[in-house]
């Protein structure tokens, strides 16, 4: 699934922990892994950063090439992996710049929407840096789209390498669907179409991946996605959200990059982005 990782580093603790969860999935795929930051004034910053993340790949025992590059740093990020053939991108959710714990740096969102291998992005609020990085909940969305199916595999072969238990989420939202109200409310019927729907997208998503050996946990919840997904993730304790950036949500009009989005601003924990590239 994984052959070649790309860590992006800045040198803020966002990235560090990023690093970690870079590291420990190359050690567990057997990836190579390249490191590469990006300034465009201060090479000596730029080479203490790759020098902190080589550090601490060698204490994991895995070996890594670095690289400082120059430019644009999202562009930079993306035509080097481009070039090195990667097939995951791992980067902390804000930098340097980042003025909240909670806000989706700009760097990490121009990454996110030019990047043809998935994105794993981590916040700096993850789990301190002296625990481990394992996952024992893996959360996979879908809203029934072609490029949300296309997050199950990634999802499922994660939850067996890792031993974890496998979620599958649908999010049915009801009240901001147009013309269905009447003086009564929300007609009862569309109601159920709606959740219908959402069991045959994660049913759908399930015949997609081999789920021979995996403990799956089936969930259709009525609810904003962005918000539903946060609540399952803190009510299950998943330590992982696989989901697609775009796709055909219920919500009509709506799409699952703006769902993506909020849920990169909101959930707390790692979050591998399918991109549509």
């Amino acid at each position: 699934m994984f052959d070649r990782l790309l860590i992006a580093t800045d040198g803020s603790d966002c990235a560090r922990r990023a690093a970690k969860y870079g590291i420990e999935l190359a050690d567990v795929y057997g990836a190579d892994v390249h490191v590469v930051s990006v300034y465009r004034g201060d090479d000596a910053q730029g080479r203490a950063a790759l020098d902190e993340i080589a550090d601490l790949a060698a204490d994991a025992g895995v070996a890594v090439d670095t690289e400082l590059l120059s430019g644009k740093p999202a562009k930079s990020i993306v035509d080097y992996a481009d070039q090195t053939g990667a097939d995951l991108v791992v980067v902390g959710r804000r930098g340097r710049s980042g003025v909240r714990e909670r806000l989706l740096g700009s760097i990490t969102e121009r990454v996110l929407r030019r990047s043809g291998p998935p994105v794993l992005t981590v916040s700096g609020s993850e789990m301190d840096a002296d625990t481990g990085t394992a996952y024992g909940d893996v959360l996979v969305t879908t809203d029934g789209s072609d490029l949300a199916a296309e997050a199950g595999p990634y999802a499922a072969d994660l939850a067996g390498r890792f031993d974890a238990i496998l979620h599958v989420l649908n999010a049915v939202d009801v009240q901001a669907e147009a013309g269905v109200f009447d003086a009564g409310g929300v007609d009862r019927e569309y109601i159920e179409r709606l959740e219908t729907k959402g069991h045959e997208a994660v049913d759908d998503l399930i015949a997609g991946i081999d789920a021979t050996d995996l403990d799956v946990r089936e969930a259709v919840v009525r609810g904003y996605a962005p918000e539903v997904i946060a609540e399952y993730v803190a009510e299950n304790g998943v330590d992982l959200v696989v989901m697609s950036s775009e796709g055909q949500s219920n919500l009509a009009g709506q799409q699952l990059g703006t769902v993506a989005g909020r849920v990169l601003r909101t959930v707390d924990r790692p979050v591998l982005v399918v991109t549509e590239n």
